[in-house]
């Protein structure tokens, strides 16, 4: 019994004392156990649960943690997630203009090169977007031949490719007129180097029919004719340059001449669709076997043109009357660069090329290099240039020349100011002629370039030639360096000629 002189111990000693004893294990018989405790229990309870069940006890006592790299310092902010957003579903809801420009950039930089055209093209002007969506499409890019700009090279390339590979009769026109509204501000030239004729059906063989000698040389006109380009131009409302080729790129084992046959209903409506377009400056048609009577068509086409300057029909099958129609044209619009290299054109074409050369104002470059216009038609140009005070390149090479025109030539180099490049390459010359040549040249101050190249002149000829074109060419460098005092010099000798 408990002396009432001593103290009782604390409440929390005595629940320690009860409840330690029995996490111990006990050496003690029976007799020695007491009633266990309600700590005891729920130990002796977990007992039997791990000899029972091991898994269940694992599942009790492991903490399973959310996301073990998480850490404060590595949550997006709240821009960069919206960014993101709006880049992952740009297609649906481009947002784009209401963003300040650093966003803007951020979102430009991660837009996909694949989006459709119908989102991108009138709402995106970043020049590095459209640089990555023609790096990505095309390996080869020379963006300086499109104005330097990025966006228009890849709408330019991306309708010719389309125009390259319609098929008359099979690909639907919308393919190309849909396009249209997207890329009329940014296409200023259209280059085609292939137009697919219609797929047409094996003829069936007639009877009795025993002959095949016609088969190769077969020229009728396919029942449908190219890919006719009015409505396309007709929506294009920058275009300034149209480079045209009516054939067919590795045609393979399916050869025939009608892949290659600019047919009359082709040239119709090309001619059609050149005079509607006021913007055009540039047109070239090349090998596509225009003959006289297309030439006639398409020139007539562009008689008082407001906007032409540079017309090129070369490598075709143009002769005299279509040089006459050009000589026309000379006098009719402001073309300023003509080009009928390589075609039919002989003595009287080029008279009436002269003719008109001698009265043009505009014209600065004459280029007819392998036809055959022979002394006759070169003494006609030779004429000509006495008068004209505008031309600087003219090309005559591979014309069947000889002395007669070199003749008249050194008399024009004597005082001819606006000339700066002659060529009389594959011609006959001879050493007269270069003689003559060369004495034309010792009073001429403007010539640059002369290339005498095969023609039979002598060499000597040709390197006295050679240096007085280099002195030429020194004196136009230091007029380009000091073109205030070659001007001052100018009013000088203008002054003094007069006061004499």
């Amino acid at each position: 019994m408990q002396d009432p002189g001593t103290p009782a111990p604390p409440m929390s000693a005595l629940s320690h004392s009860s409840v330690a004893p029995q996490e111990r294990p006990s050496t003690v018989g029976p007799t020695a156990s007491t009633q266990p405790s309600k700590a005891s229990v729920t130990l002796v309870s977990t007992k039997s649960k791990k000899t029972g069940s091991l898994g269940n006890v694992h599942r009790m006592r492991r903490i399973i943690a959310e996301d073990a790299e998480w850490s404060l310092a590595i949550v997006p902010l709240l821009t960069e997630l919206c960014i993101q957003h709006i880049v992952k579903n740009f297609a649906k809801n481009p947002i784009l203009k209401q963003l300040l420009p650093e966003h803007q950039q951020k979102v430009l930089s991660h837009l996909s090169t694949d989006l459709p055209l119908e989102v991108t093209a009138n709402l995106i002007e970043d020049e590095n977007y459209w640089r990555r969506c023609c790096m990505q499409r095309w390996p080869v890019c020379h963006v300086a031949r499109h104005d330097g700009s990025w966006k228009h090279m890849f709408f330019e390339r991306h309708l010719e490719n389309l125009l390259k590979h319609f098929i008359p009769g099979t690909t639907d026109p919308a393919v190309i007129l849909n396009l249209v509204p997207l890329c009329k501000n940014y296409v200023r030239r259209i280059r085609m180097d292939q137009f697919l004729p219609p797929v047409r059906l094996p003829h069936t063989p007639r009877t009795g029919d025993q002959s095949d000698s016609g088969s190769e040389g077969d020229m009728d006109e396919p029942d449908t004719d190219h890919y006719q380009l009015g409505d396309l131009v007709a929506g294009l409302s920058y275009l300034e340059e149209l480079d045209l080729v009516y054939g067919v790129k590795d045609c393979g084992m399916n050869f025939e001449w009608n892949l290659f046959l600019f047919t009359f209903q082709d040239c119709q409506s090309l001619a059609a669709t050149i005079k509607a377009c006021h913007t055009l400056k540039v047109f070239r048609l090349t090998r596509s076997k225009v003959d006289d009577d297309k030439a006639r068509i398409l020139i007539r086409s562009l008689l008082d043109h407001p906007a032409l300057e540079e017309l090129d029909l070369s490598h075709n099958l143009i002769g005299d009357r279509g040089a006459r129609g050009a000589a026309k044209l000379l006098s009719h619009s402001r073309l300023r660069v003509l080009n009928l290299a390589n075609n039919q054109v002989r003595a009287p074409g080029a008279q009436s090329l002269a003719h008109a050369l001698a009265h043009n104002t505009n014209l600065i470059s004459l280029n007819l290099r392998l036809n055959c216009i022979e002394d006759e038609g070169g003494q006609a140009l030779a004429h000509a240039l006495q008068t004209n005070k505008c031309l600087t390149t003219l090309h005559l090479g591979g014309n069947e020349l000889s002395e007669p025109t070199a003749t008249l030539l050194s008399q024009v180099l004597a005082f001819n100011t606006t000339l700066t490049s002659i060529n009389l390459s594959c011609n006959h010359i001879g050493l007269d002629g270069g003689k003559q040549l060369l004495e034309g040249m010792t009073d001429n101050k403007t010539l640059l370039e002369f290339d005498l190249r095969l023609s039979d002149v002598a060499q000597e000829s040709e390197y006295l030639i050679g240096q007085a074109l280099c002195a030429n060419r020194e004196a136009a460098r230091q007029r380009a360096l000091n073109p205030s005092h070659f001007m001052s010099s100018m009013t000088a000798n203008v002054l003094e000629n007069s006061a004499g």
